[in-house]
């Protein structure tokens, strides 16, 4: 009974040691004031708010001594040019998608996704335990200047709008699409005539006609868009963008002078943002789903004939662009064979589940 006693007493006594030491921790720390550059608009409310996120969970870890203000696309710097100024210390950190810069380099894609590659489970698998945050920052960020850190997700895009339907890959030579990267590189091969139109610009282009056709993100963002009302076909998968990861991109100089408190702070925080944008986009994107179907879309499957030239127009890409840059080969074999093992576990428990899930009426 004594020894019971004093194991309790101890307990609290150490508990209420922790309890003290945890604010002396943090008042021991500079107070910061960072700016983060976003390369997306305060209207895309998920997107942007996963910036928002990181700002107010490290806002209140420590105890209001570390403070990030997010600036949307413009603000500071294009959206696009966000790494840049990352990199180049023109601000602390950035909230962008690492394949906005494939233009630099064909590597800059894994940050994000490449066509026909992970989903959001997988990429998150990969990056965290598959060894891909390593590789990555080793083999490609260190060389930029960055420390990217997992902050978001879209989840599986739909494969966007478009005026009329894809039946066989005929269908595809001359549409013109507003689609970019490497899916309009592999698209192009199949005669697609791709562009590359801001987002605000997207619904007058669809209406004007100046494009046939054009993919977003998915239905609760598309639906804010009204894409729907200038396109009735809305077409999936979104091939191109299965798991398409955001990232938190932050200078390697401010990055340094981090106390390490502070760096594990924004670790959390951007991996809480990576989980609650998931969430979000999964709750949102079904009951959107549902008001498009029945204000009169038309949702369809891309005929298994157009995934098929797709797909090889993809791997044919990826086999010339890793003849020419080795560090992409590299990754992009590492992540394949990552994908090819989690695919075939995926598959064969929660897919059979999923499929069967689907059979049932309520």
């Amino acid at each position: 009974m004594q020894r019971r006693d004093m194991l309790k007493k101890a307990t609290i006594g150490a508990a209420a040691t922790t309890t003290l030491a945890a604010p002396a921790i943090i008042q021991a720390q500079p107070t910061l004031n960072w700016r983060c550059a976003s390369s997306f608009t305060k209207a895309t409310d998920i997107v942007f708010g996963g910036a928002e996120s990181i700002a107010k969970h490290v806002a209140e870890m420590s105890g209001g001594k570390f403070n990030i203000r997010v600036f949307g696309s413009g603000e500071i710097v294009p959206g696009l040019q966000v790494a840049d100024a990352a990199m180049n210390n023109t601000i602390e950190c950035g909230h962008t998608a690492s394949y906005y810069y494939v233009g630099k380099d064909p590597v800059w894609a894994f940050g994000a996704c490449v066509p026909f590659g992970l989903n959001f489970r997988q990429h998150n698998a990969w990056w965290i335990d598959g060894g891909g945050e390593e590789l990555m920052q080793r083999e490609f960020y260190d060389k930029q200047g960055i420390v990217a850190l997992l902050a978001g997700n879209t989840g599986g895009q739909m494969g966007g709008w478009f005026n009329k339907e894809i039946r066989t890959p005929d269908d595809l030579k001359g549409l013109k699409f507003r689609i970019g990267g490497f899916a309009g590189q592999a698209l192009a091969k199949l005669g697609v005539i791709g562009s590359q139109i801001a987002a605000g610009e997207i619904y007058q282009a669809l209406e004007r006609g100046t494009i046939d056709s054009a993919e977003w993100v998915g239905p609760y963002e598309d639906e804010k868009m009204g894409l729907h009302k200038v396109a009735k076909w809305y077409y999936y998968p979104g091939w191109w963008e299965p798991g398409p990861a955001l990232s938190l991109m932050v200078g390697k100089k401010a990055w340094d002078s981090l106390p390490k408190a502070y760096q594990q702070m924004l670790r959390t925080a951007s991996l809480e943002a990576n989980v609650e944008m998931m969430a979000r986009f999964d709750a949102r994107n079904a009951a959107a789903l549902k008001r498009l179907i029945a204000g009169g879309t038309r949702v369809a499957a891309f005929p298994k004939s157009v995934m098929d030239v797709c797909y090889k127009a993809c791997q044919d890409l990826f086999t010339e662009t890793g003849a020419k840059n080795p560090l992409f080969k590299k990754v992009f074999d590492h992540q394949t064979r990552f994908l090819s093992d989690s695919t075939g576990w995926l598959r064969l428990n929660e897919g059979a589940y999923d499929s069967y899930m689907g059979t049932i009426r309520r």
